[in-house]
């Protein structure tokens, strides 16, 4: 099925044409910057994956495919609201001003990447680190949408999540609450159509995942997720109306993933792949540049030197990231336990001394 003849708010076309007025917001210059950032973040994607395979890197979730996603996500929140990813938001993360440095750390296996203490002249982010479980990070953002309406800042928060997500408990009452309580949140679901190995149409038989929001009493809409106008445009008006008190609202972005879930699958075993060649056609990257180079914003030639310097932009994080300090091994203990139990002291000291005798003697 093609995904992309069902009902959604586009802006723009695959073929890089423009199908519906652009919003007043849309100037040229901003949309610039989301193609750029969009060519930082694939250069970084690829990078990653080749770090993966070299080890250097642990499990790696690949956001090939959904730029327009994290790019449009990132850009829509403003610094006072608060951000509650799931683990393949680098993109929107890296927008919000966080180093991609850190974005290795984590999957890297240093939990250091999830400390987004503020550098030198930078306000301190309240987002949270990313969320690996599916759909409890919506638990978590009704909290914080919570707190938010509570203080009466007129704050937002934003909260996303898979396709596969939607079908979790987590993510029903979480909406659910959002409607009942009022409260100044917006869900983004990027429906990527594979939820690992279970497409789509086997885990939910609704027609759209936003229909999903009738129930829950709030308005809901799908995006074509390919177009990042589209999606900073329904992100930005979401979250508008939930900073003047008018509630929550669910965003589907209907994307597809283009990548492996993880570079620990292979999606050869269950993807057919026709409609993996089907879906590069309406991939987000080339469809803004298509956009662009058609109104004379943009060329080959700062196409060719922007991808340069998106790819020394990612070699100077890595570099960072390469260089730091190992995690002390004890502190998988060290932060798990306010007060570290008895019977685990012993593990911790066999650790501690295993790493010195590696270190010839020297340790942390």
């Amino acid at each position: 099925m093609n995904v992309q003849a069902l009902p959604m708010r586009r802006f723009i076309d695959h073929a890089g044409e423009l199908v519906a007025p652009l919003p007043s917001w849309a100037d040229i210059p901003l949309l610039t910057q989301f193609y750029r950032d969009m060519l930082v973040t694939r250069a970084y994607d690829n990078k990653a994956v080749a770090l993966q395979r070299t080890g250097k890197l642990g499990t790696y979730p690949s956001h090939l495919g959904s730029e327009a996603f994290g790019v449009a996500v990132g850009h829509a929140l403003l610094p006072s609201d608060v951000f509650i990813p799931y683990y393949r938001d680098m993109p929107a993360m890296w927008v919000r001003g966080i180093g991609m440095e850190k974005n290795l750390q984590y999957w890297g296996g240093d939990e250091r990447g999830s400390d987004y203490a503020p550098t030198e002249g930078q306000l301190r982010n309240h987002d949270l680190p990313f969320c690996v479980p599916i759909a409890t990070q919506c638990t978590h953002a009704v909290g914080v949408a919570s707190a938010l309406k509570i203080a009466g800042d007129h704050h937002a928060a934003l909260v996303t999540c898979g396709d596969g997500a939607t079908s979790k408990g987590d993510f029903l009452e979480s909406i659910n609450c959002a409607g009942v309580w009022h409260l100044p949140l917006v869900f983004v679901v990027n429906n990527n159509q594979w939820a690992i190995s279970v497409p789509r149409h086997l885990q939910c038989a609704a027609g759209q995942l936003s229909d999903k929001a009738i129930g829950a009493g709030i308005p809901g809409i799908t995006v074509d997720g390919n177009d990042v106008i589209a999606v900073y445009d329904a992100v930005k008006t979401a979250l508008d109306r939930a900073r003047k008190g008018k509630g929550a609202t669910l965003i589907e972005a209907v994307s597809y993933r283009l990548s492996d879930h993880t570079t620990a699958d292979d999606a050869s075993r269950y993807r057919n792949a026709d409609d993996l060649q089907q879906a590069w056609q309406y991939e987000p990257v080339k469809r803004l540049k298509t956009f662009l180079l058609a109104q004379g914003a943009w060329n080959e030639e700062e196409d060719a030197a922007w991808l340069e310097e998106s790819k020394a932009i990612v070699e100077q994080a890595v570099e960072r990231y390469l260089s730091l300090t190992p995690q002390a091994p004890e502190s998988a203990f060290d932060y798990l336990y306010e007060s570290l139990p008895t019977e685990l002291t012993a593990q911790r000291d066999q650790l501690i001394n295993k790493a010195m005798r590696m270190q010839g003697g020297k340790h942390g």
